[in-house]
């Protein structure tokens, strides 16, 4: 009996097992497609998901992005608690006190009503009826926070940018005024033999020129670079101490803008503007040394013979090779025999720095040693 219970147990088990592996089989022929529903809809809903999450994160980029965009400011931008921000305007409304501006951006005399007399100079970087609008904002976004980066600089031989006025399609840059004029102007006055300048004025000169180009290319990060120094951007105050103007406003002004290439500027900038170095302001420094060894402007018709080789630093370099570089000094400086020799070692450092190739020119920080050890300052 009990064997015959267990027997028909057994065999009811097994019929349940095949019952049961039939139906395992049969829903399995119908099962695929069922799953394949189900992960495609797991998988379209991940992807929906993914490209929202995409999108909800480039909204608020952009929307922070948008929020700490400088803005562009209107009116008067004052640094100097000197400049009351209503003086400014009502001084600069008047275009009459404005003689000379230019695209170029001439400086001005300029007195506001509090009395303080500034230097204003006139930059028109773009044409405000562009069609470009965009373009045209966002160059304005940009020069605005280059003059803001312009009025952060601090040096002795610096011009300091004291405010900025935007006015439709230009600014208005707002200097120190430096009553004595520029190294020009003094060296034209020179030649006419209506100012005496020794060569220990000179070389003070010479340094401060060379201690305002390290600051800004040591000193300052990112570095700075003047690319537009001549005699006319150095303005020199009773003392004749210099002051470095235009600091960084060649960058500001598109190319379509700039005047001529100046004859001050080193060979690589006639060839592509992105060449432009910290070594190229050193060759324009070199220019300026030898007209202030030599008392005579690049542009001087001397130097349209070919026996001086063209230029003034071609005539330097060929005076320097012959050993022959007193005859390059100016006779109205000629005296001492110690200044002769600090003039003549001046002569080579002038050289050295109108080399062809801007990796042969010496840093201005190597200048400075070179110059004051000349004499004690």
């Amino acid at each position: 009996m009990n064997a015959t219970a267990l027997k028909l147990a057994f065999l009811w088990v097994q019929l349940s097992c095949v019952q049961c592996h039939g139906r395992i089989i049969k829903d399995s022929s119908t099962g695929p497609p069922q799953f394949q529903k189900i992960f495609l809809s797991i998988l379209f809903g991940m992807f929906t998901g993914l490209i929202c999450v995409f999108i909800f994160a480039w909204l608020v980029r952009s929307f922070f992005r948008y929020i700490s965009k400088a803005p562009i400011l209107k009116g008067p931008v004052v640094f100097s608690p000197k400049i009351p921000a209503k003086t400014l305007q009502s001084a600069l409304a008047n275009e009459t006190q404005l003689p000379g501006s230019s695209t170029c951006g001439k400086y001005c005399r300029t007195v506001l009503d509090n009395g303080f007399t500034v230097a204003v100079k006139r930059l028109e970087p773009f044409d405000s009826s562009s069609p470009h609008l965009h373009t045209t904002k966002s160059l304005k976004r940009k020069i605005q926070l280059d003059l803001e980066v312009i009025a952060s600089l601090r040096h002795r031989n610096l011009m300091s940018l004291r405010a900025y006025v935007r006015e439709s399609s230009r600014f208005f840059l707002i200097y120190d005024y430096v009553p004595t004029g520029s190294l020009e102007d003094a060296m034209n006055k020179v030649r006419e033999k209506q100012l005496q300048l020794s060569w220990e004025v000179r070389l003070r000169i010479a340094v401060g020129i060379i201690k305002a180009l390290q600051y800004l290319h040591f000193s300052c990060n990112p570095r700075i670079l003047h690319r537009n120094l001549k005699p006319t951007n150095v303005l020199l105050d009773a003392e004749f101490e210099p002051r470095l103007a235009d600091c960084g406003l060649a960058k500001i002004i598109p190319t379509s803008n700039l005047p001529a290439a100046s004859t001050y500027g080193p060979p690589e900038s006639f060839q592509s503007c992105s060449r432009y170095t910290d070594k190229s302001d050193i060759f324009s420094f070199g220019v300026i040394l030898g007209v202030l060894l030599t008392g005579k402007y690049p542009t001087d018709p001397f130097f349209g013979n070919t026996s001086t080789g063209g230029s003034l630093a071609r005539w330097l370099q060929c005076l320097q090779e012959a050993g022959d570089a007193r005859e390059a000094l100016d006779k109205t400086i000629l005296g001492e025999e110690v200044e002769e020799d600090e003039m003549l070692m001046a002569v080579k450092i002038a050289v050295v720095c109108l080399s062809d190739m801007p990796a042969d020119r010496p840093s201005s920080d190597e200048l400075v040693s070179m110059l004051t050890q000349l004499n004690s300052f």
